[in-house]
C-alpha cells in the first residue's frame, strides 16, 4: 500500500517575547503571542482533519518537540535543530524519503486544505511546488520526493524579497509549480493588511 503524503508544518514554542518578534514590535508582545496561538491552532485543525495527508510537527526550540504542550499531543512531532532555515527545511523534508512532502509556515492565517491538496497535485507534474508570499518569499513548500530539495536552498537570502526568487535559482532543471499567494504575517504592515481583508 501506498503510503500518504505528508505536511510538515513548522511551529515555535509560543513563549512570549520569543515568537512573532517582528509583529511584537508593531503590535505588542501580548497580542503577537495570541496571533500566533490561534492562527497555529486554526491551521492544524484545518490540516489535520484531511485524511488525504500525515501532519508532522517540526518544532523548534528543540526542547519544546518532546515536552510542548502547546499543541494536540496525537500529531506526531520532531526537533528542526541547528542551522539556517534552509537547512532546517531540508532536514524535515528529507526525513520523508519516497513521499511527496509540503512544508508550510504556522503564521499563515488564510491556508486551507485547499491550498495543500492543491499542492500535492502540482507536485503530480512538478518536482517542486511554492506557494509565493506577498513579500517575495514563500508560504509553502513541496517535493515530488526528498532528494529534490538537495542544495535548493543553498545561497537563499532569508525574510526579504529574494527569498523565492533565489530558491528557484537554485532548482535548475527541476520543474516548479506555482500554487495560490499567500500572506505570511511577520510584521504590523501584514498584521493591519490581513485584518481589513478577513
Amino acid at each position: 500500500m501506498e503510503r500518504r503524503p505528508v505536511v510538515i508544518v513548522f511551529v515555535r514554542a509560543p513563549v512570549l517575547g520569543a515568537v512573532k518578534r517582528r509583529l511584537a514590535a508593531g503590535i505588542g508582545m501580548a497580542a503577537a503571542r495570541r496571533f500566533y496561538l490561534e492562527t497555529t491552532r486554526t491551521v492544524l485543525r484545518r490540516l489535520c482533519r484531511d485524511p488525504r495527508w500525515d501532519v508532522h510537527l517540526a518544532v523548534t526550540p528543540d526542547a519544546a518537540a518532546a515536552r510542548g504542550r502547546y499543541w494536540p499531543a496525537s500529531v506526531p512531532r520532531f526537533a528542526q535543530g541547528y542551522g539556517d532555515l534552509g537547512r532546517r527545511m531540508a532536514r524535515a523534508i528529507r526525513r520523508f524519503p519516497h513521499r511527496p512532502v509540503v512544508l508550510v509556515g504556522s503564521d499563515v492565517p488564510d491556508i486551507a486544505a485547499g491550498h495543500i491538496a492543491l499542492a500535492f497535485r502540482e507536485l503530480g507534474r512538478g518536482d517542486l511546488v511554492f506557494g509565493p508570499a506577498l513579500d517575495g518569499g514563500y508560504w509553502l513548500v513541496g517535493a515530488r520526493d526528498a532528494d529534490m530539495v538537495r542544495g535548493l536552498f543553498r545561497n537563499v537570502r532569508w525574510s526579504g524579497p529574494h527569498t523565492l526568487a533565489d530558491t528557484r535559482a537554485t532548482a535548475g532543471a527541476r520543474r516548479v509549480r506555482l500554487v495560490d499567494k499567500l500572506d505570511d504575517v511577520d510584521d504590523r504592515a501584514d498584521y493591519v493588511r490581513w485584518r481589513l481583508n478577513r
